[in-house]
């Protein structure tokens, strides 16, 4: 494929909407339809700019027995969907910044320790050049409701077997449900599939 323009359909409040015309090797035109959290993508070097924009986190307890997920209702799918606390990360904000905050306003919880924080992926390269970097740790305190009324957040702590459970019979995002197959498979100290 090779780039020939891109054009912005629509400014929404978070989002952009752009058209990106690409020339296939047979010589014909694509557009191609995509959003992005950049209002201002102009150029080919514009689109691929590499930045942070969201925090995803994967955390523990202190005992390393149970994993965090939320259950949220997610207005672009009209259903409850379990996926890892995340959220925007804020214009002079750093990504270990971001993910305390974010963890305490849909939790109420304390970002306990950050182990690693990932290489930025792309959220939904489907679609979107997001680009957001996952923190890996423990969290602590008491679980309570999102302190905003614009997100239905209810957290839950969930043990491997309880994980296994979920992920037969519920709605999951995608890089939420391949960590927690994975996680829920695994063996404890002793060797032993987790019951």
């Amino acid at each position: 494929m090779k780039f020939k323009a891109i054009r912005k359909l629509h400014q929404g409040e978070y989002i952009a909407r752009y058209d990106i015309e690409y020339e296939t090797e047979g010589g014909n035109s694509k557009i191609y339809e995509m959003i992005s959290r950049d209002r201002n993508i102009n150029s080919l070097s514009d689109l691929c700019t590499v930045r942070t924009d969201a925090v995803v986190m994967i955390l523990h307890d202190k005992d390393n027995e149970k994993i965090l997920l939320n259950r949220e209702y997610r207005m672009a799918v009209g259903e409850w969907v379990y996926n890892f606390p995340a959220g925007l990360i804020d214009r002079g904000e750093t990504v270990q910044q971001a993910a305390k905050r974010e963890l305490y306003e849909e939790t109420g919880l304390d970002l306990c320790s950050i182990d690693d924080i990932w290489n930025e992926s792309y959220s939904a390269v489907g679609f979107s050049n997001e680009m957001c970097k996952v923190v890996v740790g423990t969290a602590d305190g008491e679980i309570r409701h999102s302190d905003s009324e614009m997100e239905e957040i209810e957290a839950v702590w969930l043990d491997r077997a309880a994980v296994r459970e979920l992920l037969k019979t519920a709605r999951f995002a995608a890089r939420t449900q391949a960590y927690c197959v994975l996680w829920s498979r695994q063996k404890d100290d002793r060797g032993n599939a987790d019951a």
